[in-house]
């Protein structure tokens, strides 16, 4: 956005700082009418014929600017994948303790990723591991969407759960 002096064209149509067309005019005459009134004069279309400039605060501008953005910023909501490991001997309280927390995270709006990790000799019994991913699917199939199936990478086994969407 060019200002002031920034503006490299001979004519220019020049709306004024409360929105009232005042006509196409040359640049040092729209500079003179902005300097007049204390303001600026910022190029809001330049690729209009003639380009449309317009006279404002242009610090003011681009502070509401900046403030609405920050607004925008802040009712945006991030989704964090939030992660839960576990062996596959973990045990029924073990197992419902985990299932407490990735209930809570989707609850919160977050998605979940449940791992398995295989230590030494478990990986030879990897039908533990799948047992228990399943088991965690159907304990929250009723608040979660599976995002993928389960997955072997190396030594562990997980999968992603993403929270239902009600309407």
């Amino acid at each position: 956005m060019r200002i002031n002096e920034g503006i490299r064209v001979r004519e220019v149509r020049v709306v004024s700082a409360n929105g009232e067309q005042l006509g196409i005019m040359p640049i040092a005459q729209a500079l003179d009418t902005a300097r007049q009134q204390e303001f600026d004069l910022v190029e809001v279309a330049p690729d209009a014929q003639p380009p449309v400039c317009r006279i404002m605060d242009f610090g003011k501008y681009k502070y509401t600017q900046a403030r609405r953005l920050k607004e925008a910023r802040k009712k945006q909501t991030t989704i964090q994948v939030k992660e839960v490991k576990m062996g596959p001997k973990t045990e029924k309280h073990d197992f419902d303790f985990k299932l407490k927390h990735v209930r809570r995270f989707l609850e919160e709006g977050h998605k979940a990723k449940v791992t398995v990790r295989f230590k030494g000799r478990e990986m030879a019994h990897t039908e533990l591991g799948w047992k228990m991913l399943n088991k965690m699917v159907e304990a929250t199939q009723d608040i979660a969407n599976t995002e993928n199936n389960p997955r072997l990478e190396g030594r562990m086994l997980h999968i992603i759960l993403s929270p239902k969407v009600h309407n």
